[in-house]
């Protein structure tokens, strides 16, 4: 019987940088590989005792130093390889194509090393900008993906391309590169990397609001995560979600809230799934903005608080937004709490783009009207570039101003209208418009004389009046309609 001790061939190694062990290095650490051999039985041993130097020194044992030209032209295409990438780290990417173009023409079939060089290869011709050759060399590396390299190194290269490419903004490469991509994991059923790669062309599409294409992809993303019965299936909760986050995200941008609530309750409902916390913070946030729309600020603030936290989970720098409008709604609902006071928030108050709104709460909760609007022309490019946070500052200034109108007709039961403009630092018109509105809504007891421009108020404030019932009756409403209505009219033969 043969027994073989073999040597084992290791992988190459870099030593040092751009210092890449060569074959004569392989060759030196290669081990000999010994071959025993039984020289023959005790019976046939010669009785001699004349016996030569090697057969004495030989005990029974046969040496080979046999060659393997396989693990040598491995070792060549290894060295090619890393010889190549030093090059790209030297700045010389000419020198590396054509290295990495070498490595792939030297293996006799597609392999690893091939699958590796087409990467670097294409990479290298999207950030010089070659387009054409940049889209033949990936259509060259799918045809790895089939049979040549295991999925998991497959999804780890393809994803590595992805995000490289993604950055563009030449949108018909952008959408050749997904279609060609998503062909050939349709016919290697890939079916995690063609859901992945469906999504990074949802987000797409969503950037260049095309949502017409976004609920196409959707729709498949939805057949994916369902059973054959067409029902959910449970054990796609997490790419549910997923679907679910960028579907909400277009309800947002394109002001659909009744779509929206039914999608958000839906993701919120899912319990067997187990996020990333940028999926939980995309929904909250959307779901925040939905309750602002609907001026729930409380629940508002609620959410936008729990998408900072995933924000901040995830590391994404959204969390700074989604905390400057958690204190929008804080400032909306009129509540005294300092939304900084909470453990997460409050390494954030210094926050370059935070400062504009902690110095706004400052104010607001002072009802210091004319420091609240010197902060808002000071930070104005910090707050009203967000169209979101633009939105909502005529209804801050207005709740501001209406604690101080409060304040200033306090005292009295008959005030200028031209006194409070004076205080408010705003016109007549826009005191009278707010006089209106408060009246209508019951927050004062009051009437405005047209001809004498005076409001006229009554001794009774509006708690009072609650605890004894008057407002309550019908003919306290009626009584704020007409005085609306005779406003608006004084205003109307006032401009004839």
């Amino acid at each position: 019987m043969l027994y073989t001790k073999k040597g084992k061939l290791g992988f190459v190694r870099k030593t040092a940088k751009n210092d890449v062990r060569t074959k004569t290095h392989l060759r030196s650490a290669r081990r000999r590989r010994v071959c025993l051999v039984p020289r023959r039985s005790h019976s046939h041993r010669p009785t001699s005792c004349n016996m030569s130097d090697d057969e004495m020194e030989d005990y029974g044992f046969e040496y080979s130093d046999d060659e393997d030209d396989g693990d040598d032209e491995e070792a060549d295409i290894e060295n090619q390889y890393y010889n190549s990438k030093a090059l790209v780290e030297a700045g010389n990417h000419a020198g590396a194509l054509a290295g990495f173009a070498q490595v792939v023409s030297m293996e006799p079939e597609q392999g690893e090393w091939g699958f590796k060089s087409l990467k670097q290869i294409v990479k290298l011709h999207f950030s010089s900008g070659a387009r054409e050759e940049m889209m033949r060399s990936y259509r060259t590396l799918l045809s790895y993906v089939k049979s040549s390299v295991t999925k998991n190194k497959s999804e780890k290269t393809i994803n590595s391309i992805l995000n490289c490419v993604g950055a563009s903004d030449d949108a018909t490469l952008l959408r050749e590169f997904y279609q060609t991509t998503l062909l050939t994991l349709k016919e290697a059923k890939n079916d995690r990397l063609w859901f992945k790669t469906n999504l990074k062309l949802c987000k797409m599409f969503f950037e260049q609001k095309d949502f017409t294409r976004v609920s196409r992809i959707s729709a498949e993303l939805y057949a994916f995560c369902q059973t054959e019965h067409g029902g959910v299936d449970q054990k796609k909760g997490t790419q549910l979600l997923e679907v679910y986050a960028i579907e909400i995200q277009v309800f947002t941008e394109t002001k659909n809230n009744k779509k929206l609530k039914q999608l958000y309750h839906k993701a919120l409902a899912v319990t067997s799934a187990i996020p990333h916390p940028y999926i939980l913070g995309t929904i909250r946030e959307c779901g925040g903005k939905m309750h602002m729309a609907d001026r729930n600020f409380p629940q508002a603030a609620s959410d936008f608080f729990e998408s900072f936290k995933n924000y901040d989970e995830a590391g994404q720098p959204r969390r700074v937004q989604s905390l400057k409008y958690m204190v929008l709604a804080n400032m909306l609902m009129q509540s005294d709490v300092n939304p900084f006071d909470a453990q997460e928030a409050r390494p954030f108050r210094t926050d370059p783009e935070v400062v504009a709104m902690t110095s706004l709460v400052s104010a607001y909760q002072k009802n210091d009207v004319t420091q609240f609007e010197l902060l808002l022309k000071k930070h104005e490019s910090a707050i009203m570039a967000d169209p979101f946070v633009a939105e909502y500052v005529n209804d801050l200034l207005k709740n501001i101003r209406t604690q101080v109108l409060i304040a200033v007709i306090k005292p009295y039961t008959r005030v200028k209208i031209s006194f409070i403009a004076t205080e408010l630092k705003i016109d007549k018109k826009d005191v009278q418009d707010l006089l209106v509105s408060l009246i209508l809504n019951g927050k004062i007891l009051a009437k405005i004389d047209q001809v004498k421009d005076v409001l006229e108020t009554t001794t009774t404030s509006p708690s009072d009046a609650n605890a004894e019932g008057a407002p309550k009756d019908v003919y306290q409403g009626l009584e704020g309609w007409a005085n609306a209505i005779q406003t608006q009219l004084g205003n109307h033969f006032m401009q004839i």
